[in-house]
């Protein structure tokens, strides 16, 4: 995806020429899309010949296919330190938060426009407005867009959420006020979100079936040119090649623009290697907990009482019901078959795992899950559930094999207090990154564990068929809900510095971040990276590490990317040279990693540059905090400041010496001028761990 001429110029022409040259005459049949307001590109259908005839012609940064991604509070702002009474810029409501998403539910009262003026000035937005959609003062802009031909049964073709993730996430980021929110009882109190003055343009990218790299793309187009602020983007796939990635390549294009890209961190923790959206031009949010958890008890006929993990909305009252073993002889799932073949209909049934759908159509009273995994984040499910550990189980079937006519009943959900929060919950994505190991990723946490907000009422809670609960807040818990935080941040810090380039409110965000624990979270910056989110302190973080498109420019070079395709995506002259071939390790990023092999000690050389945006005049001094297997060193340990946005450069120097204790270390550089803190993570890592 190529930078827009700056001259006029038809896209459509100049696509349908390049195609003609590939695919003959009738090109006009096999251009889908094309990319003009902010980028240059086209979606077209082509055979894997044609692709690589595209992919060799002369002005073809690219091509990848079009590939399929998936969607990755009442309590969690205040959590972060963040109440509603925090000081506000006045400038708040000039701020528009991109949401490409599943779209939005616009009746929902979070988005709610009593009290906004109009839109601001610099909006150049649409509202796509079919019979059922209406925009307003807070929700000031919608498109919606689907390149996979007819839209499905279910769906609603307009910018209208039919699934409640895109009214979730918009909610989270810059929900408006509103008092005694809850699912069904549930989570009860003031739903809000990070900047509820802010507006919010929707683009629905996302379907039942996905998320699809030409409609991500097409959406960064218009967003960019329509004037947001931020994009926030709670989607992914498994880690691609920077400009093979329609994330990467939008988020550079946002970024060249002014623009920062939010992204979730991923689901598919704790596998190590798993984080996604791992360009250093957007920021990755990885997901932890809050101070509270659902917990749901399931209560025997013999009046034991075990404690599960789920958000269970029904209340069985003191009614008990038959409870039997579920699932097939080789293992504990229950499935349709199993559940016929147990005469399950009416009874509470123990499984290691179970088919929702088929457990509530076939008239299952409830369902006791085995596992030992679900322990951190609660999930909602179509009929009462709980999930309890294999020892609990262990003794919940022995109760069952001691009595002729064992029942059991399942109760409604109790909220209790986490005191260990906040740690980074199990399913999201871990570092290193899988793309340039030397750059952190996940970038920083945020809340993303059982967090309630707005929902469609174009849906149920679950989804499932047969759930008939249509609700206007839910509890969601993934990388997705954690994401909105850090958009809604970030916006919070644009609000006060709209002058700030996006590696600007990225580094104050990253380095005033609460640090965290290893204790808690085994994969330390793997899970965390910088650390728990701290929107108050990152108006004025002191120190910012600041970059700007060049700079990426240089580490693309240094990583070996072709400098005619670097030209293409800038648009300027740029090109790799030997000043421009910058290494991963001078990216002026606000942390800082180094790899090495199982065995080998290495030593890698960091140059970096703050901008003073503290006090006038200041004098920081460089604090290292360092276990014995990582030697870190910085030239100058002072740096001294005259004046506001004076800039100062610093070496760092970090050698890793690996054990066989441990394949991971963890240190830490903060520049303190006795008000602020400006801390940086510092992590040496073995990429071929011996265990």
């Amino acid at each position: 995806m190529g930078d827009r001429p700056k001259a006029e110029f038809s896209p459509s022409a100049l696509h349908l020429t390049m195609l003609k040259q590939v695919v003959g005459s009738g090109a006009q049949d096999y251009l889908l899309h094309s990319y003009h307001r902010s980028f240059n590109g086209f979606v077209a259908k082509l055979t894997e010949e044609e692709k690589q005839k595209m992919a060799g012609m002369k002005g073809v940064v690219s091509v990848f296919p079009n590939q399929k991604n998936k969607l990755l509070t009442t309590r969690s702002w205040d959590f972060m330190g963040f109440p509603m009474n925090v000081t506000r810029s006045t400038t708040e409501s000039d701020i528009i938060i991109g949401m490409l998403d599943t779209g939005i539910w616009p009746e929902s009262e979070s988005f709610n426009d009593e009290g906004f003026g109009p839109p601001p000035v610099k909006w150049k937005g649409i509202c796509q407005e079919p019979s059922n959609f209406t925009c307003n003062n807070k929700v000031i802009g919608a498109r919606y867009y689907h390149s996979q031909g007819k839209v499905d049964p279910g769906e609603i073709p307009s910018p209208r959420d039919s699934e409640g993730h895109g009214t979730h996430t918009a909610s989270t980021a810059a929900g408006h006020v509103v008092s005694k929110a809850s699912l069904l009882g549930l989570g009860s109190g003031t739903a809000r979100g990070g900047v509820p003055s802010a507006r919010i343009a929707v683009y629905k990218i996302c379907w039942f079936i996905g998320c699809w790299d030409a409609d991500i793309l097409a959406a960064f187009d218009d967003a960019i040119a329509d004037g947001v602020d931020i994009i926030s983007l709670s989607a992914g796939g498994w880690p691609r090649d920077y400009f093979e990635d329609a994330i990467a390549i939008g988020a550079f294009h946002a970024m060249k623009n002014g623009i920062l890209t939010s992204n979730a961190a991923g689901n598919e923790g704790p596998s190590r290697k798993s984080v996604s959206n791992c360009s250093p031009w957007s920021l990755s949010v990885a997901a932890s907990t809050i101070d509270r958890k659902f917990v749901t008890q399931v209560k025997l006929g013999n009046g034991a009482i075990y404690e599960g993990v789920s958000v269970n909305t029904f209340d069985l009252g003191n009614f008990t019901y038959p409870i039997i073993r579920g699932g097939g002889k080789s293992d504990g799932y229950c499935s349709i078959d199993t559940l016929n073949t147990t005469s399950a209909r009416g009874k509470i049934v123990v499984c290691d795992g179970f088919s929702e759908e088929d457990a509530v159509s076939f008239g299952v009273a409830g369902v006791v899950t085995e596992n030992d995994n679900i322990k951190d984040a609660a999930s909602t499910y179509a009929l009462p559930e709980s999930s309890i550990s294999y020892s609990n189980g262990t003794d919940i079937v022995k109760y069952l094999n001691s009595t002729r006519k064992p029942t059991a009943t399942i109760l409604k959900s109790i909220e209790y207090k986490d005191k260990l929060a906040p740690y980074v919950v199990s399913f999201s994505s871990r570092g290193p990154n899988p793309i340039t190991s030397d750059i952190l990723k996940p970038d920083l946490t945020a809340p993303g564990a059982d967090i309630l907000a707005a929902w469609s009422e174009a849906t149920t809670v679950t989804g499932v068929p047969g759930d008939k609960r249509v609700v206007a807040y839910n509890i969601v818990s993934g990388t997705s809900m954690s994401c909105p935080h850090a958009s809604g941040a970030a916006a919070y810090v644009k609000s006060f510095h709209p002058k700030w380039s996006p590696a600007a409110i990225k580094s104050a965000i990253m380095t005033t971040a609460y640090p965290m624990s290893a204790a808690a979270n085994k994969e330390a910056e793997f899970a965390y990276g910088s650390g728990h989110i701290n929107p108050v302190k990152a108006i004025d973080p002191g120190l910012l590490y600041d970059a700007e498109e060049i700079d990426y420019v240089k580490f693309l070079c240094g990583q070996g990317y072709n400098a005619t395709q670097l030209k293409l995506v800038t648009g300027d002259n740029s090109a790799c040279s030997e000043k421009t071939n910058g290494t991963v390790w001078d990216l002026n990023y606000p942390s800082f990693a180094l790899s090495t092999l199982y065995g080998k000690s290495v030593t890698r050389v960091f140059h970096r540059t703050v901008t003073n945006v503290g006090s006038s005049s200041s004098s920081y001094k460089a604090i290292i905090k360092a276990p014995s297997a990582l030697s870190i060193k910085v030239e100058p340990s002072v740096l001294s400041f005259k004046s506001l946005r004076e800039k100062q450069s610093f070496v760092v120097t970090v050698e890793v010496t690996p054990s066989e204790s441990a394949n991971s270390y963890s240190g830490a550089l903060i520049w303190d001028d006795g008000v602020h803190q400006v801390r940086s993570p510092i992590i040496g890592f073995v990429t071929n761990p011996k265990k």
